[in-house]
């Protein structure tokens, strides 16, 4: 019995990997039984490694951005640090939110950790954490609207596309909300109702500490808001190059489309780093815009490549060497754990 019940455990456990890779075949199923699957491979084949070093390249300048959001608020709260300190966290947290899959607060956890252990105050690491957080569902929603426009120029909004943007819009602007709106209530205890969702539990033990005014810099926050701005840029410039490599030609504003929908997508599912349904959103949309579905699908998988699968290996490096240089206990591990006895 009790062999049964870890297996089922640890199932449960990754049930939202499972379902994720179970997602990318059927995606990856329906396009070659609707499409030509030699067309498909002999596209995967041919991929010119010129225009690969180019994605990589700007997926590098994603984590740098990521890195100068943090780097900016730091240095408003009198903590400067350096890029050669901060990048490192920055790859780290992407492997961390899989780590520690606490309501999506493991990567924050690890974010605050790491910083404290560069000597940064405790607050000032939380406000870097939420003001660039701010920042980023900002540029999150202005490329959501930029996005929802070029459809319109092109004839191809709809009803269905503009109720979809408007509801990732209203969760984009409330997940920031809801981490401002607990910094400023100050530690009364939560109402039963807020207190059973583990993401408000995870906020309440990382938000306390952070400084109001720093929370409170508009110039600020459009700082924040700029530099994660470019990430968006950067990833729909790889899904271009992406295309290149496979001998395809689609225009940028194409590739900004298909990024942002699929990204939509991604943080409304339920599946952890929308496994299946950010290749679905991207094929699906780039198919809609005119793309050859066989195209589509690969440079959405090779785009994956760089933007997800590249990137776990060094964060699992980066978090055993962060974890083994530290003598007490992590603060992820103490945080992860107590949100598990509060979801018991």
């Amino acid at each position: 019995m009790t062999i049964l019940t870890s297996i089922r455990r640890g199932l449960l456990r990754h049930t939202g990997w499972i379902l994720g890779i179970a997602s990318i075949a059927l995606v990856v199923g329906a396009v070659v039984r609707i499409g030509d699957l030699q067309a498909f491979a002999a596209m995967l084949r041919s991929a010119r490694p010129g225009w690969l070093l180019v994605a990589l390249a700007l997926q590098a300048v994603t984590y740098l951005c990521v890195a100068a959001g943090w780097k900016i608020v730091l240095a408003a709260a009198g903590t400067p640090q350096p890029f050669r300190r901060l990048y490192p966290i920055a790859i780290g947290k992407l492997f961390a939110d899989q780590v520690v899959p606490v309501a999506g607060m493991g990567g924050n956890m690890f974010v605050v950790d790491r910083l404290t252990g560069l000597g940064v105050k405790r607050g000032a690491a939380v406000a870097a954490l939420l003001v660039s957080m701010t920042g980023f569902y900002a540029a999150y929603c202005v490329c959501a609207l930029a996005m929802l426009a070029i459809l319109w120029s092109k004839g191809l909004a709809s009803l269905w596309i503009g109720g979809f943007v408007m509801l990732f819009l209203v969760v984009a602007l409330a997940i920031p909300g809801l981490a401002v709106w607990i910094r400023w209530r100050g530690r009364h205890p939560l109402s039963p109702m807020l207190a059973r969702f583990a993401v408000v539990r995870g906020l309440v033990l990382i938000v306390g500490e952070a400084p109001g005014k720093l929370l409170a810099d508009r110039g600020l926050i459009a700082r924040a808001a700029a530099v994660n701005g470019i990430v968006f840029l950067a990833d729909s410039a790889s899904l271009m190059v992406c295309f290149r490599a496979l001998g395809q030609d689609v225009p940028f504003p194409v590739a900004f489309v298909a990024v942002m929908t699929a990204s939509m997508v991604a943080t409304l599912g339920p599946i952890p780093l929308g496994l299946g349904t950010f290749e679905a959103g991207a094929t699906g949309m780039l198919s809609l815009m005119g793309v050859p579905l066989e195209a589509a699908l690969a440079a959405t998988l090779l785009l994956r490549v760089f933007t997800l699968w590249l990137p776990l290996l060094p964060g699992f490096m980066l978090i055993r060497a962060a974890l083994r240089t530290k003598a007490r206990p992590s603060r992820i591990v103490d945080a992860a754990g107590a949100l598990s006895q509060n979801r018991r």
